[in-house]
């Protein structure tokens, strides 16, 4: 599934948080949102999953604009955020029945998508753990089965590293790259860290709620001359809007 944002552009009072930014993700293909702390990655995040009201522009998914069918768009998406959506009090097992049925899976459908998200994520042996007795990469694991439970073709991840090791973090990005190339899953992977981005990866370069830069991550690096993605994105930093 495409996403389209056309002229999108917010404000939290006198501050604009985005500024007319468009972008298309293409589908079945991992693109990494690349900016600083404060640039406008958490803001599109809550515009694509309307914990934010669109004030300007339009976010299209598929064939369907948030603002009219939002129902519709929002049952093909699959949503991980930075803070962890589960309940640490209920089991794996419980947290995914929960998700299912808010999604308005029937019962053999949820069962048989948790049977199917928890051998991916090889979670079966943990399925009566209180999601809090879990590590940090477990429950990241559960917070993926939980948002791919209902078979969304795009996956958003806001940060989905946070508070995980570094072998962690790289088993997570390859898997998710892995669901790109087997599953045709289209991906937004927000990050503040530049090596969660590889050099093939489509990437979107947001600084102070502008677009800067969007492409092939390799390719860009290319056209600007920049040894990597850390010395592009210093070199926009430092270039005036």
């Amino acid at each position: 599934m495409e996403l389209l944002a056309n002229e999108v552009s917010f404000r939290y009072g006198t501050r604009e948080a985005l500024k007319n930014i468009s972008f298309r993700l293409k589908s079945g293909q991992f693109h990494g949102l690349l900016g600083p702390n404060g640039s406008g990655k958490t803001t599109l995040f809550g515009l694509i999953t309307r914990l934010l009201a669109m004030q300007r522009g339009q976010i299209r998914l598929g064939q369907h604009l948030l603002n009219r069918h939002a129902p519709e768009a929002m049952n093909s998406l699959g949503v991980v955020f930075q803070q962890s959506a589960l309940d640490p009090d209920l089991t794996v097992l419980q947290n995914l029945e929960y998700h299912g049925a808010l999604q308005g899976m029937g019962k053999q459908a949820r069962h048989q998508a948790i049977d199917r998200e928890m051998s991916r994520f090889s979670l079966n042996g943990r399925a009566g753990a209180r999601v809090r007795t879990l590590s940090g990469g477990h429950q990241r694991q559960v917070e993926l089965a939980r948002a791919l439970l209902h078979s969304p073709s795009l996956l958003i991840l806001d940060e989905p590293t946070t508070g995980l090791d570094l072998d962690t973090r790289h088993g997570l990005i390859c898997h998710i790259h892995q669901l790109c190339r087997d599953e045709g899953l289209t991906v937004l992977w927000a990050t503040h860290l530049v090596d969660e981005v590889w050099p093939t990866d489509n990437v979107l370069l947001l600084h102070e709620g502008r677009l800067k830069m969007q492409g092939i991550a390799e390719t860009l690096c290319h056209q600007t001359d920049s040894a990597d993605l850390r010395e592009l994105i210093q070199t926009l930093g430092k270039a005036q809007p």
